[in-house]
């Protein structure tokens, strides 16, 4: 069995898409269950989901609450709940397509020497195009955007799933442990690095993860997360998430960081003058503004 767990806080707006989006799925119902983790919701959540288990009770669907704040502790808590074989996390903010739970089931039964796998995340701008300062880079920073092609891939280099588009084996929890409660989001903070900090245990015990293109995830974007304020905000989070990750391993490991920082500082300031070359600087200087951020989380400063 597989379960989808959804951890969420204060998103009534888009939960019931995507529980009905999740309901369409061409998978045997009796095949899965949805865990839905309320992380000390405030809104209408609770209602909104009470209506979709009225309107499908052929779905295996249970609601449990979450009190200790936290996404790592929502996650933890979803992960004790769960009865399925194979966990995946699905943010409370997205769409998934009719083949989605199918594509992750039978790549995990015809592949047991996999331990997780993740796939696409594309936005959905939900009240206004792209704007023209954005790049890969920055897209992949505020919309969790991922895509690595049409076929089935190791992910590259020192990337991972997804966080919000991620199915583990419930086994790779018992070996590596659960969420770090230290790490991650807590009601509208920006913290991360709980997803990097259990690949990077997983990748020490020689676990595999790939890349599958049919696991696509629509990431809804709304307006505030392309504000300046909200940019800033998250970037110097990132950093912050990232010393504490780092510092809590070892200071060689938090050094390494730094090193790595140096270097990406490097391939910054290359891009900038790229864009710079071909008359388009605001896409440079929203990538300064992110490392900068970032290197000033890193270093602890405000």
């Amino acid at each position: 069995m597989l379960t989808a767990i959804i951890c969420t806080y204060n998103r009534e707006k888009y939960i019931g898409n995507l529980l009905e989006s999740i309901a369409a799925n061409d998978l045997s119902k009796s095949e899965y269950e949805i865990v839905l983790v309320d992380n000390n919701c405030t809104d209408n959540t609770h209602k909104v989901c009470k209506a979709f288990a009225a309107a499908h009770a052929d779905v295996n669907f249970r609601y449990v609450i979450e009190k200790e704040q936290g996404l790592s502790s929502a996650r933890n808590k979803g992960i004790r709940e769960a009865k399925g074989d194979v966990l995946v996390y699905i943010d409370d903010d997205a769409l998934v397509d009719t083949w989605y739970l199918r594509t992750i089931v039978e790549y995990m039964s015809a592949h047991p020497e996999i331990s997780a796998v993740g796939g696409p995340i594309i936005p959905l701008y939900e009240e206004t195009e792209e704007p023209k300062w954005m790049t890969r880079y920055t897209k992949e920073l505020l919309c969790g955007y991922l895509y690595f092609g049409d076929e089935e891939r190791s992910f590259p280099g020192e990337r991972y799933p997804g966080g919000g588009n991620a199915a583990y084996r419930a086994e790779v929890f018992v070996k590596v442990g659960l969420f770090n409660t230290a790490l991650g989001r807590k009601g509208n903070g920006l913290m991360g690095s709980e997803e990097k900090d259990i690949f990077d245990k997983m990748k020490a015990q020689g676990m595999q993860f790939m890349y599958l293109p049919k696991m696509i995830l629509h990431h809804i974007i709304p307006q505030k997360k392309l504000e300046r304020d909200y940019f800033d905000r998250l970037t110097l989070q990132m950093g912050k998430s990232e010393r504490q990750r780092t510092l809590a391993i070892s200071k060689s490991k938090y050094a390494t960081r730094l090193f790595k920082e140096g270097i990406k500082w490097g391939g910054t300031i290359v891009l900038w003058f790229y864009f710079l070359l071909i008359l388009q600087p605001q896409k440079g200087n929203k990538l300064i503004s992110f490392r900068t951020n970032v290197t000033r989380g890193l270093l602890g400063m405000e």
